[in-house]
């Protein structure tokens, strides 16, 4: 196979992307989590056919970067002792990691509390914020699911098997078979926020891309979904 570098001017931006030629038929063009973008084009294709179907899906592409843009970025390392902050359903909290004989962790007055037996044991400590960010991310997107259900009337939509765990360019995910991922990152953001990201997914289970059906479905069961899709894209990630 082929490769290069090339760079196609669109407007005021300019799209640099690695072109291959491969024994296929039809071009294809993926922009990956990094934001590079590769295009796959068949043996013998003229150089200007190549380059006029990129331009015709330059909107797409940019729109694809944007969104890996929007996707929470990994943060240094925590050391998970006092002072440090965390973000929970919209709102900064601040540990605090507390020495006690009964093991806990909650809510209170602005604070992540942490009761361990040991504020020394920075990983245990971690092991107990991180369970119960995982517990607490459970209930709230189960919750969220049952609220949203109702409003799939008359699809019949059955509750779907809900699996929770860090993914790296995504909100949520959903197969066919009616099992939905959701990125545990998303208990940092406002219910409104969530509830956008599992009306999405919710809606996949019905119309499988992003067609004309799948948008007039995601506006029947939640008419504001822009404006939540919106905020959901400028929220801070701490």
């Amino acid at each position: 196979m082929l490769s290069s570098t090339r760079v196609l001017r669109f407007g005021e931006t300019d799209i640099h992307y690695t072109l291959t030629y491969a024994q296929r038929k039809t071009a294809a063009i993926e922009v990956h989590p990094d934001r590079s973008v590769h295009v796959k084009a068949p043996e013998g294709a003229e150089a200007a056919a190549v380059e006029a179907f990129v331009r015709r899906r330059a909107p797409w592409i940019l729109r694809r970067q944007a969104e890996f843009g929007r996707y929470p970025q990994e943060q240094p390392p925590r050391r998970y002792v006092s002072g440090e902050s965390f973000v929970y359903l919209g709102r900064q909290y601040r540990l605090k990691v507390v020495e006690g004989e009964r093991e806990w962790v909650k809510l209170s007055r602005g604070y992540l509390e942490v009761t361990t037996a040991s504020k020394a044991h920075t990983d245990h400590v971690q092991a107990q914020v991180e369970g119960w960010l995982r517990r607490q991310a459970r209930r709230v997107f189960h919750e969220r699911i049952a609220a949203l259900l109702p409003r799939f009337t008359p699809l019949a939509l059955p509750e779907p098997e809900l699996v929770v765990k860090p993914l790296k360019t995504r909100w949520g995910a959903c197969t066919h078979d009616g099992t939905i991922t959701l990125n545990l990152l998303l208990i940092r953001m406002p219910k409104a926020q969530i509830d956008y990201v599992i009306a999405h997914e919710l809606c996949h289970l019905v119309e499988h891309n992003h067609g004309k059906g799948f948008y007039a479905l995601l506006g029947r069961v939640l008419p504001d979904w822009e404006v939540r899709r919106r905020r959901l894209n400028e929220a801070e990630r701490v």
